[in-house]
């Protein structure tokens, strides 16, 4: 049985003033929101399109930072390496750098005079003020929360297991197949629908690498932005308290995964 801890004088206190600084603009949303005109919005021509569109980047960056990054948490977790903390700290960083400076970067390497780029657009692929430059941008973004829910999950795996397999004959690439990806794969699920959701919300590097194109590459966020400066604010409310039910599923989802402490 757990007895009660007395805590600290003042930190109940300082700690209901924090969640009430996270949850009152949540509050606000809510105050405000259009409820009579609620289906109106999202019923709409403009809000649907940019809806399918976040939903096509997002899943399409999602499927991009598994190729890559599955890959790349295997390398994480298994490989010992002076490099691997320049590694970890380099998949890090989209998570701590600005959008904004991230849509940049990506502008400078993969834009049409980029440091890549060029090269890129001599053979026909064209990423910038493109859809596919969205999904990039998102993927780039994104992919940290797959790589190091992943990795997390692999060093979860009881190694022995895997030595047995190789004992019986089994070949590196089976064992990963057969016996640690199957083994991770809760960690697998819990990074995937992370790094889904983060590339939902997307704005910053995607305004500047992929534009705003209404029906091209305005996602979801983008189209927010825009009803709230200078379109329809009602909308704006709406459509952020869709993506506020989308963040708040995908944490409650996973509270047993990854947030939960024991």
């Amino acid at each position: 049985m757990k007895h009660r801890r007395p805590a600290p004088a003042g930190v109940v206190p300082v700690a209901v003033l924090a969640v009430a600084f996270v949850a009152l603009p949540l509050a606000g949303l809510l105050w405000r929101a259009p409820w009579r005109s609620t289906w109106e919005v999202l019923d709409s021509h403009a809000a649907l399109t940019a809806l399918r569109l976040s939903l096509v980047t997002s899943l399409a960056a999602t499927a991009l930072a598994i190729v890559l990054g599955l890959p790349l948490a295997w390398v994480l977790a298994r490989v010992e390496s002076r490099a691997r903390p320049l590694v970890r700290a380099l998949t890090t960083l989209p998570m701590v750098l600005p959008p904004v400076v991230g849509g940049t970067a990506l502008l400078l390497a993969l834009g049409r005079r980029g440091l890549v780029g060029q090269y890129l657009d001599d053979a026909g692929i064209h990423l910038p003020f493109h859809l596919a430059g969205a999904v990039v941008a998102e993927a780039f973004v994104a992919m940290p929360f797959f790589v190091l829910t992943v990795e997390s999950a692999f060093r979860s795996v009881d190694t022995r297991l895997e030595d047995a397999a190789r004992t019986l004959g089994a070949s590196p690439w089976r064992v990963l197949r057969t016996v640690t990806i199957p083994l991770a794969r809760p960690g697998l699920i819990a990074g995937a629908v992370l790094c889904w959701a983060r590339a939902l919300g997307e704005f910053g590097a995607t305004i500047t690498f992929a534009g705003n194109f209404p029906g091209r590459t305005q996602t979801l966020p983008l189209f927010v932005y825009v009803q709230l400066e200078g379109g329809d604010r009602d909308a704006a409310i709406v459509l952020s308290l869709v993506l506020l039910v989308v963040s708040l599923a995908v944490l409650v989802g996973l509270r047993d995964r990854w947030f939960a402490l024991r």
